[in-house]
């Protein structure tokens, strides 16, 4: 079985600048369901990785993303495919936690779990410190230009050699090809 690490914000559904609060500001992007389905009929275990500092903020707390999980796992399982896991991190970038990407250490964690390399296991993100975390942990990062990813091109720091998508739909159909 594959193995493919995806962030969650600006990767499976859309972004805010103000958080993802409550399952009603949880909406899919346009193609993201389809693409972990496709990507769970072609026996990838999905895990999800997202720093949600919201939670050290107490913009919302874990039970409220207990339930905003809930409704990601519900909208993916509906639409046929499955999320094997999720990771997150819930420090603020000021607390310096390894587990906070860009450190490495949310999917050091990940390959430890599942005790599985992570050496060239795609990890698509939308921010460059997705981009960051990928390359300390020696997996493969991917670049989509939903969420913030567009302004994290624009940027162009960091993202060297990085392949660059769209979305995540158009990744997973270049990944999967006519599978």
């Amino acid at each position: 079985m594959e193995l493919i690490i995806l962030d969650r914000d600006g990767v499976i559904n859309e972004d805010s600048d103000e958080y993802i609060k409550t399952p009603e500001e949880w909406v899919p992007i346009p193609g993201s369901l389809e693409a972990i389905a496709r990507l769970s009929h072609a026996n990838y275990r999905v895990i999800v990785a997202s720093n949600q500092s919201g939670i050290s903020r107490k913009l919302f707390t874990i039970e409220d993303l207990n339930q905003i999980h809930e409704k990601m796992h519900a909208l993916v399982k509906d639409a046929g495919g499955s999320i094997d896991a999720v990771f997150y991190s819930p420090y603020a970038p000021d607390d310096n936690a390894h587990c906070r990407k860009p450190n490495p250490g949310m999917l050091e964690d990940i390959s430890l779990r599942l005790r599985a390399s992570l050496k060239g296991v795609p990890m698509v993100g939308d921010k460059l410190s997705d981009i960051q975390a990928a390359q300390k942990a020696g997996a493969q990062p991917i670049l989509v230009k939903t969420g913030k990813g567009q302004a994290t091109l624009d940027k162009g720091e960091g993202i060297n050699k990085v392949p660059v998508y769209d979305n995540l739909f158009s990744y997973v159909e270049n990944l999967l090809g006519n599978e």
